[in-house]
């Protein structure tokens, strides 16, 4: 017991990894949601929808939404269209955080999660695809759209 905690202060100290990298922040999953944000505040929409538009975050290679002026929109998953009518904010923060959660088999990526992932490119390994702030930032935008 005395070596598990031992570990733990060594691996985690002043809120990073070991390796320099941030630790993820902590969150209760309570049925099919995670209702409290991650950073403890509201995200800003706009620069959701620039991380939902960009396409390195990669939803639009699998989401299409009201995006008219976005070519080449994914078709494999839910239109991103009336989504914050659809989904609370916790819901959608839980689908953002580990989608595996919800179902084993999702090809959502968990852009909140470094634990358990399989075929991670080295460059990500130990590292969440999105920051708290980030995910908080896409929930913001997604509960917006309501139509």
């Amino acid at each position: 017991m005395a070596w598990a905690v031992m570990l733990s202060l060594v691996a985690f100290v002043g809120g990073r990894l070991a390796h320099g990298q941030e630790a993820l922040a902590p969150y209760t999953v309570v049925g099919d949601a995670i209702p409290a944000s991650l950073t403890g505040a509201k995200g800003d929409p706009a620069r959701g929808r620039a991380i939902v538009l960009n396409r390195q975050s990669t939803c639009l290679l699998c989401h299409s939404g009201p995006f008219p002026e976005e070519k080449f929109q994914g078709t494999l998953a839910p239109d991103l269209k009336g989504t914050g009518g659809r989904w609370s904010e916790g819901q959608l923060r839980l689908r953002l955080v580990d989608a595996a959660k919800l179902n084993a088999q999702t090809i959502m990526p968990s852009y909140y999660r470094v634990d358990g992932l399989q075929r991670v490119a080295s460059a990500w390994r130990g590292k969440p695809i999105l920051s708290a702030e980030q995910i908080e930032d896409v929930v913001a935008f997604l509960s917006a759209l309501r139509d």
